[in-house]
């Protein structure tokens, strides 16, 4: 992933820290087309989620549920957080809550 002019990691919806509960829209054009933006963008957002607060991951329809290609990727890389499927949205993209 590029670094933005700030120096930052992340797309707009992932850079910076979140010491609030908040969403990351992993649905734009780049993520559809790729399931690896996706997965890093993700990686990216629960990095900048403080603890005791939690992301929704919102993941393109493309790529399926992301059980199967997320999920893998965030427990290995987190031993401290907690992933749990919240819906399917309307749009046919998925919501998955990461507690850190």
């Amino acid at each position: 992933m590029a670094e933005t002019t700030d120096g930052t990691r992340g797309t707009d919806e992932t850079k910076g820290t979140h010491d609030t509960s908040w969403s990351a829209n992993l649905e734009a054009p780049e993520h559809a087309e790729s399931k690896g933006r996706v997965v890093t963008d993700a990686l990216d957002a629960i990095e900048r989620t403080e603890s005791g607060c939690h992301v929704n991951l919102v993941t393109h329809a493309n790529h399926g549920h992301p059980e199967a290609y997320l999920y893998p990727v965030i427990e290995r890389e987190f031993d401290d957080v907690d992933v749990a499927f919240v819906d399917q949205c309307g749009c046919g993209g998925f919501v998955t809550r990461v507690y850190v």
